[in-house]
């Protein structure tokens, strides 16, 4: 076999593996009877997640995904997980279990067939790959007022978590 053909299909291969380990990860992540379990998979999945940026060569978007949602995210969870009070169990059989596998499956099916038929365009205005220099300089020329309007809605939020939990105490 050829080093290229060989090449791509190690790629190929890393791919699906890190979508597979994802996507079961995410499962364990609302199968699991453990919070604390759940949450170390939703950890994992995220972890996934920023595999899949690096393989698509989206190094920014790897690195934001890591810092945010797995170093602070994820480990806000764990502490609201470990600091909580035991919750009650939630029963061990559910009746409705089989209704819901059969409507994820319908919706897992309608979301598949609305991608392949979708019409994947790449749009010409930016040079692809970006290197994290320019999109620096993007984020604050061309796209600075969006930039600016999602920071002011963070902080929004941030300041209704402090007044909503101030106010419950």
């Amino acid at each position: 076999m050829p080093s290229g053909i060989m090449q791509g299909t190690i790629i190929k291969s890393v791919f699906y593996l890190l979508s597979g380990l994802t996507c079961v990860f995410a499962f364990l992540v609302v199968a699991s009877r453990n919070v604390f379990h759940s949450v170390i998979s939703f950890a994992l999945c995220l972890i996934g997640v920023a595999g899949i940026y690096l393989y698509l060569d989206a190094e920014f978007l790897a690195m934001a995904q890591i810092l945010i949602y797995v170093g602070a995210i994820a480990t806000l969870f764990v502490f609201a997980v470990m600091l909580t009070e035991k919750v009650k169990m939630p029963p061990e059989r559910n009746r409705y279990i089989l209704i819901s596998a059969v409507v994820s499956l319908a919706f897992l099916m309608l979301l598949v067939n609305i991608i392949k038929k979708a019409p994947w365009k790449v749009s010409a205005a930016l040079q692809l790959p970006l290197s994290l220099t320019q999109l620096g300089k993007l984020l604050m020329s061309t796209y600075v007022l969006p930039f600016e309007v999602v920071s002011v809605i963070l902080l929004a939020a941030l300041v209704g978590v402090v007044v909503v939990g101030k106010a419950q105490k």
